[in-house]
């Protein structure tokens, strides 16, 4: 008896494994989007390709970053803090204040940076322990730092920092292999924080957090405690962003908390691939969207584009980006319950 013929393999061709292997992610099309708007403004904008311009591109695109690179790790946990940009401003503006006044800068910094983290003690404790939904939590929480900024720590909205800080404005306006400053400042930041967020316990314990609260606590995850550290982690970064921003104008304008920039940072996140559900992203996410969100301002302020027409097209755009992460990942009963965002 003839044994039958094993049926013959279809051939599998190497485009085909290519495309198997291959996916197209919000990332990948976020960072096509950056490379073919730097062509377009470079082809199209006479001074886009400047010296000047180059480098205020770069110091604005380390500030936005190093505050998105805050906001990723909230949102990673299944949060948000709307009180970023006003714990940048104040806590800063309060260091400057408090030398201006005698005080020497690096310990002015250190009050500055004491008081960061109190305002983090206070918003986990009120997101972790009283279980306020973190949107209400932070909005509030913005509100009452710039408060204390505008009407106790300091009398005017600009505060110059004192003479002599070549050491600090180094900080902002210098360069180190021809390399501004901030952004090597951005790089290691981001760097630190990639390798905690994936390297570490406690870096595995935010994507556990995000990815499935009640999870977490049942495996034994220090839930509340890793809330409140999620959130000193995105106010030294705020004050970091604040320092450069300080040190590259020699001065720290409040102002900056009534503008647009909380919702350019959230831009960043949600456009980059951070997922609003939680437990997903990282650092790489946080770079793309970096890169296109500068790119955009950047090419709107020098065609001149109104600033009310800015606000519009970055809420339509932002807008845009929240439905396609709603669509990639989708809300659960648990996010639902939450409140987080």
């Amino acid at each position: 008896m003839t044994q039958p013929e094993p049926a013959a393999s279809v051939p599998r061709g190497p485009s085909m494994s290519s495309w198997r292997r291959f996916r197209l992610t919000q990332e990948i099309i976020v960072a096509l989007t950056a490379a073919a708007l730097f062509i377009v403004f470079a082809l199209t904008l006479d001074n886009f390709l400047s010296q000047g311009n180059i480098l205020t591109l770069i110091r604005n695109v380390a500030v936005l970053g190093m505050l998105s690179v805050g906001m990723a790790v909230v949102v990673i946990g299944r949060g948000v803090d709307l009180s970023l940009v006003a714990v940048m401003a104040v806590s800063l503006t309060l260091a400057i204040v408090l030398a201006n006044v005698g005080y020497s800068f690096p310990l002015a910094l250190l009050i500055g940076l004491a008081f960061v983290l109190l305002v983090a003690l206070v918003t986990g404790f009120l997101i972790a322990y009283v279980e306020i939904p973190a949107i209400f939590a932070t909005l509030a929480i913005a509100a009452i730092v710039y408060g204390l900024g505008r009407g106790v720590i300091a009398e005017l909205d600009v505060n110059n920092v004192p003479d002599g800080l070549n050491w600090f404005i180094f900080l902002g306006r210098g360069s180190f292999l021809g390399v501004p400053l901030p952004i090597w400042v951005f790089a290691a930041m981001a760097l630190v924080v990639h390798l905690f967020l994936r390297k570490t316990g406690l870096g595995r314990f935010i994507y556990a957090i995000g990815d499935n609260l009640s999870t977490a606590r049942i495996s034994g995850i220090p839930v509340r405690p890793m809330i409140i550290a999620q959130y000193a982690l995105s106010g030294l970064m705020a004050f970091l962003a604040g320092a450069v921003t300080a040190a590259s104008v020699a001065s720290m304008n409040m102002r900056v908390v009534n503008s647009t920039m909380i919702y350019d940072v959230l831009l960043v996140v949600i456009l980059g691939g951070i997922g609003l559900s939680g437990g997903r992203g990282g650092v790489r996410n946080v770079l793309v969207g970096t890169v296109l969100i500068g790119l955009l301002l950047n090419g709107m302020t020098i065609m001149d584009i109104s600033y009310t027409v800015q606000n519009l097209i970055k809420s339509t755009v932002l807008l845009g980006a929240l439905v396609v992460d709603a669509l990639l990942n989708p809300r659960d009963e648990q996010t639902s319950q939450q409140g987080d965002i």
